[in-house]
């Protein structure tokens, strides 16, 4: 009995955290989900627990006990089964990520939980002896429970998803629930329970063999941070091939089949940087992915170095097998939380180039507030620069997270700079914004000889901020909230 609540504990845990990781890729890893999935599975929870315990008090048989085992790895076996095609129907028809996110958990993680709550009062019932020594029985489960939690905790966290991933990880979680069944109705002789958990193994096998097959990815990886998946696909601008990378909900970088150009137009503006600081000889990338810029930076200026800051170290590792990264020694690659490397200070760069994201529409949110700017402007040299990348709409009720992080730049540096990628003109598209965030105080020329240059250039424009936002700080910066709007507008577009 304790070990069969030692392990219900810790499978409870390993599937709160897969489920960060199903979701990750249709509704991102911000606050939103976090909060949703915790709720939801710890109600569900409390639900079993209930339900367990008045169950208990009518039927305290181990059949019963066997059955709710049975039905818990049947749940997440139903998760494991619908979860891409429900997520794909949620994310196209609930506009709000707080919905989406609310939805998509009670219907993929609450049955489950419900079930997997309910084991730890029946086992207390079925191990009730005497009142005498209840208490002594119900601390002792209800410890045996939550230390297994602990482990799972850290196994997952820690070991099995980064080492087994997501998909895999849900039937291993199923099948091991049910191999807990067929051992409780073994050891109890209840045979029929035993035939009914051996004919729904054979069925979680194949239903494993039939999803592990069908995948159509490169790679479909969960590292310590992401949920990474590597596609090849078209460019639907092109139509040319291309190999893809995204991370959680993110199309995060890409590389063309047949060239070193860049896929994605919005990092050609990072060159912007040659025109505002003609000199430049050293560079600070905070975000790496699959290294695109980086590459093309080495490329563009023979003379020049870049320090990439990328927290993912398995990113990197894949960037080399798939998207062609290379050593080289005016590239040095830091496996580092943006905000600790801007906080340590160390070294001075000509620009900064900042381009980390946690999802779609979503910036990290230490590396949006007033103290991180302050540190991005210490580390330039006299007439440096700083080049973020935010996506937005132009329109005012849909673009708070833009007026927010602008408001902050323009606290710091003396002149700040707007660049729309895609239309200008267009308030409701959403797009690249690059803001640049001079250290210069001289009035900068917005032409340049070069034609490709005086293209971004022509793309400069005026942003109207809302004297009441907020500058953002550590200690207010509600990013999330500012993105889940940005999201219900872009996704109202669609409607």
């Amino acid at each position: 009995m304790e070990i069969v609540v030692f392990v219900c504990g810790a499978l409870v845990m390993v599937f709160e955290l897969v489920g960060a990781r199903i979701l990750g890729p249709y509704v991102g890893t911000s606050l939103f989900i976090w909060t949703s999935l915790i709720g939801i599975i710890l109600g569900s929870l409390s639900v079993g627990y209930w339900l367990g315990g008045k169950l208990a008090d009518k039927r305290p048989n181990y059949s019963v006990f066997g059955s709710i085992i049975l039905s818990a790895g049947l749940s997440i076996l139903f998760t494991a089964v619908v979860k891409d095609v429900l997520l794909q129907f949620l994310a196209r028809n609930i506009i709000d990520i707080r919905w989406l996110s609310i939805f998509a958990s009670l219907i993929l993680f609450a049955p489950a939980s419900v079930f997997l709550g309910m084991v730890s009062p029946y086992a207390i019932k079925l191990k009730l002896q005497s009142l005498r020594q209840s208490g002594r029985t119900v601390g002792n489960l209800y410890a045996i429970s939550t230390i297994g939690s602990i482990v799972g905790t850290f196994g997952a966290g820690f070991y099995l998803i980064p080492t087994i991933g997501t998909n895999k990880m849900v039937f291993v979680i199923a099948m091991t629930l049910m191999v807990i069944s067929f051992l409780t109705f073994l050891f109890n002789k209840k045979y029929i329970g035993v035939l009914a958990s051996i004919i729904f193994m054979i069925a979680a096998f194949i239903l494993f063999w039939i999803f592990s097959n069908r995948d159509t990815t490169l790679v479909d990886v969960d590292t310590l941070y992401n949920r990474v998946m590597i596609y090849e696909t078209t460019d639907y601008k092109t139509g040319r091939e291309i190999k893809l990378l995204k991370i959680n909900d993110e199309r995060s970088s890409a590389v063309f089949t047949d060239s070193d150009e860049l896929v994605f137009y919005y990092l050609k503006y990072y060159h912007l940087a040659a025109h505002f600081n003609p000199q430049l000889k050293s560079a600070l990338m905070i975000g790496g992915s699959a290294y695109t810029y980086p590459r093309d930076y080495l490329k563009k200026y023979p003379g020049a170095s870049i320090d990439v800051v990328e927290i993912d170290p398995k990113l990197t590792e894949l960037s080399k097998v798939h998207f062609g990264l290379k050593e080289d020694p005016r590239l040095k690659i830091i496996h580092e939380d943006g905000r600790t490397f801007l906080n340590r200070g160390n070294g001075k760069y000509d620009v900064i180039f900042m381009d980390a994201f946690r999802s779609q529409f979503t910036v990290p949110f230490q590396l949006t507030t007033l103290e991180c700017v302050e540190q991005q402007y210490n580390l330039l040299t006299d007439g440096g620069l700083v080049i973020a990348n935010v996506i937005s709409a132009l329109d005012g009720e849909s673009n708070k997270f833009l007026q927010a992080q602008a408001k902050t730049y323009e606290q710091v540096f003396p002149r700040v700079l707007y660049f729309a990628v895609g239309d200008p003109d267009d308030k409701n598209l959403f797009q690249n914004i690059m803001i640049v965030a001079l250290k210069d105080t001289s009035i900068p020329a917005f032409t340049n000889p070069n034609p490709e240059l005086d293209e971004y250039l022509s793309h400069h424009i005026t942003l109207d901020i809302d004297g009441e936002i907020p500058v953002l700080t550590d200690d207010y910066a509600p990013v999330e909230y500012y993105a889940g709007q940005t999201i219900a507008a872009y996704m109202r577009l669609f409607k």
